[in-house]
């Protein structure tokens, strides 16, 4: 059963279509990429199921509900995270803060019981907390929790993006170019821990410009151009789709694609 579908997502700003008739889904525990030139509207796409835009037509549903159109906050309490393109850490917060804040959405909010300090209060913290570091162990990060994340190299900060949203326990995650501007340990490191999150049981959608990454964690891709689906099926699949070869991959490309 799919955890996330779209539907015909349709899009244009004005009068041009940056997404004309897309759709895909994607299951629990399995990888979807989502590649294509420079404009073919990956990012626009993942606005769209994110909640940032809404679409002129089509549907997206979350774990078979119709959730389309709602906004980002509403879809990251029903189970959908994304990271972006550009950093969005807290630099001038802990490594430990910047987790919790994304798990602010499992927790109880009640005005009284934090103005007064209860228990409660004390006792939904320390939860908090112990779940915040034990999410930066499985990204690798837990010797660095109480260092300020401005002081992580660049490759770290990637994956405490990726803890902040596994830290609102989704069903879907969807991480726009996790790997942009990683050296290849650091590359390695994404791609390792992408499928650690996947065995776990999520759904994983991304958007990523590293071929050999695509090629070697991927179950299926979805190849955009100028907006519409291009080709959709296994690496191999696309790997060997003239099509995709023409518009995208071209000599270089498939090079990459072949040393996955």
């Amino acid at each position: 059963m799919s955890v996330l579908k779209a539907t015909d997502i349709m899009l244009a700003f004005g009068g041009v279509k940056a997404i004309d008739a897309v759709s895909f889904s994607v299951a629990a525990g399995e990888i979807l990429s989502i590649i294509g030139p420079n404009g073919a509207g990956k990012t626009t796409l993942f606005n769209v199921v994110s909640g940032v835009y809404r679409s002129d037509e089509g549907r997206v549903e979350l774990a078979g509900e119709d959730v389309t159109g709602l906004p980002p906050d509403r879809l990251a309490a029903r189970g959908l995270s994304r990271t972006f393109q550009n950093l969005q850490i807290f630099q001038r917060m802990t490594v430990l803060e910047n987790v919790m804040v994304g798990r602010h959405l499992r927790e109880r909010c009640n005005l009284f019981a934090d103005l007064l300090r209860l228990p409660s209060v004390t006792r939904q913290n320390r939860a908090t907390r112990d779940a915040a570091r034990a999410q930066l162990e499985a990204v690798g990060l837990g010797t660095s929790a109480d260092k300020l994340a401005g002081s992580l190299d660049y490759g770290a900060c990637k994956r405490l993006e990726i803890a902040r949203a596994l830290a609102a326990e989704p069903k879907v995650l969807l991480l726009d170019e996790p790997a942009a501007g990683c050296n290849a340990v650091e590359t390695r490191d994404i791609d390792e821990l992408i499928c650690r999150v996947a065995a776990q049981g999520l759904a994983v959608v991304l958007v990523e410009h590293d071929m050999r990454l695509v090629m070697k964690i991927s179950h299926r891709i979805l190849v955009l151009d100028r907006g519409r689906p291009l080709a959709d099926g296994t690496p191999r699949e696309v790997r060997d789709n003239p099509a995709v070869l023409a518009a995208y991959l071209g000599s270089h490309g498939a090079r990459e694609a072949g040393r996955a």
